[in-house]
């Protein structure tokens, strides 16, 4: 059985701490790796070398930063295959998927860090004074990341280029539930010792790290309870967060739409990685309209998500990360039904080993039950009939979240009332679309901090005016 360790100043090293906890596989329950529960020891030594890191990495040209984040994306590429395999053995997620967004997000990593090469780290303005005003954006120094277990590489690729195109170093934790991706994404880098740090555990790493006075920003993904206690301790420190956290994401399908091609394109929304996305359809209003053959393809779609383990090809939906999640997914449908619901597909725990949970449709859903307010995270699709666009848009906007949101429609005058949806994106015909120039910040309990494309380096750097007056 293999005992994780942690990567600090370059060394991969054992902890400081005395206590450890199994990773599981989620489909097989057979324990897969030994990993250490974190101390302040083992963050404090991770921040040390951090800051120590610092200065020599931002001493480096950004032509020069970038090369080196280019090199270790296309390795990540090259390994997208074996890392998503050890993304499988931890959280459940099939092969197929989780090479498809590893790679992507190794292309994301890179054009992310390219944008350092256009970014104004300075420049100068006249004042009307006669003299100038030069606007120069430093670093922060010691960052810290801290990403969830449903995308460990993915996320974690999205948060570290901008971070360290810019010329910051970062400690990185990964979730207590999906570590060994982590491990083996810093075996591929290839950066000066130190530049990226990683430190494992669960909130006895999480804590010191986030309280840590040296971090300059921590960048954290998760709940809204976690992102809560994160935000009150960076703004206590006076230092800054993103956090980007739970979800409730509404799809408005209009009248109007290819019912069937629909149907099929909020199925994979919905189920896609067992519902685990932060982005993941978890409220679905659509019109009576198109009402019936809608509801009709999305539950022969469901039947399409075949069960079983990740690394089987004909595997569509793979286990839900654990026990407790699975138990969550299944309380929140129970809820429902008691409450009226019906249950279209799925809707009941297999039998046998593994956290599995089927494709689920509901139907007869409203806003007193939890699979309508409360992120669910499992592969359900709630659906409710609504009489026009208006009040779709209306009741998808209705929530505490605010992270993302869908609309089909062919009427350009409600794609244009997209837009009025309270969520740092909107997706109009096309679930997940857009590329590195996306820039958003949640609404609501969903998180805030604006990030992606200048946002991201804006966050990541901090500006000083040098005003200089003429010379007498």
């Amino acid at each position: 059985m293999k005992t994780l360790q942690n990567l600090i100043g370059g060394i991969w090293e054992d902890s400081r701490g005395d206590a450890f906890h199994d990773v599981v596989n989620p489909a097989t329950e057979e324990v897969v790796a030994r990993c250490p529960s974190g101390s302040p020891e083992d963050v404090r030594l991770a921040v040390d070398a951090a800051v120590r890191a610092q200065p020599a990495w931002a001493a480096l040209t950004v032509a020069e930063r970038v090369e080196r984040l280019s090199q270790w994306a296309d390795t990540i590429a090259a390994h997208a295959d074996e890392l998503a395999e050890i993304e499988c053995r931890e959280m459940g997620k099939p092969v197929a998927l989780g090479t498809a967004f590893i790679g992507g997000a190794a292309m994301g990593f890179k054009a992310a860090a390219a944008e350092a090469l256009e970014y104004a780290f300075e420049e100068t303005v006249p004042a009307p004074d006669g003299g100038s005003t030069t606007i120069v954006r430093a670093p922060l120094g010691a960052t810290a990341v801290i990403v969830p277990w449903n995308f460990p590489v993915p996320m974690t690729l999205g948060a570290l280029g901008p971070l360290l195109a810019a010329g910051n170093t970062v400690v990185l934790k990964p979730s207590e539930r999906s570590p060994m991706s982590a491990v083996r994404l810093l075996e591929l880098m290839d950066l000066p010792p130190g530049v990226v740090n990683l430190v494992l555990g669960d909130s006895r790493a999480g804590a010191p790290l986030v309280a840590d006075e040296r971090v300059g920003l921590v960048h954290f993904t998760g709940s809204v309870e976690s992102g809560r206690k994160v935000g009150e301790r960076t703004g206590a420190l006076l230092r800054r967060s993103i956090l980007e956290l739970g979800g409730k994401d509404p799809v408005v399908v209009d009248a109007g739409v290819d019912p069937v091609a629909t149907a099929a394109a909020v199925a994979f929304g919905a189920f896609a990685n067992s519902g685990q996305i932060c982005t993941s359809m978890e409220r679905v209003y659509v019109h009576r309209d198109v009402a019936e053959p809608f509801i009709e393809a999305l539950v022969e779609a469901a039947g399409t998500y075949a069960l079983g383990d990740g690394h089987d090809a004909g595997t569509v939906l793979g286990p839900l990360v654990d026990r407790r999640q699975r138990d969550i997914v299944a309380r929140h449908v129970a809820d429902a039904v008691s409450r009226g619901a019906t249950v279209r597909a799925g809707g009941v725990v297999p039998e046998g080993r593994g956290f599995f949970y089927p494709a689920t449709v509901l139907t007869g859903v409203d806003e007193s039950m939890l699979v309508m307010t409360e992120e669910t995270f499992g592969p359900i699709a709630p659906v409710v009939v609504v009489s026009s666009f208006e009040e779709g848009l209306e009741r998808a906007s209705a929530s505490r979240f605010g992270l993302a949101a869908t609309v089909y429609t062919a009427d350009p005058a409600h794609m244009a009332a997209a837009r009025r949806i309270p969520a740092g994106v909107v997706w109009v015909n096309q679930w997940q679309g857009g590329g590195p120039e996306r820039l958003y910040e949640p609404a609501g309990d969903s998180g805030m901090g604006a990030t992606g494309s200048r946002a991201a380096y804006d966050a990541a750097t901090r500006p000083t005016s040098i005003h200089t007056a003429p010379a007498a």
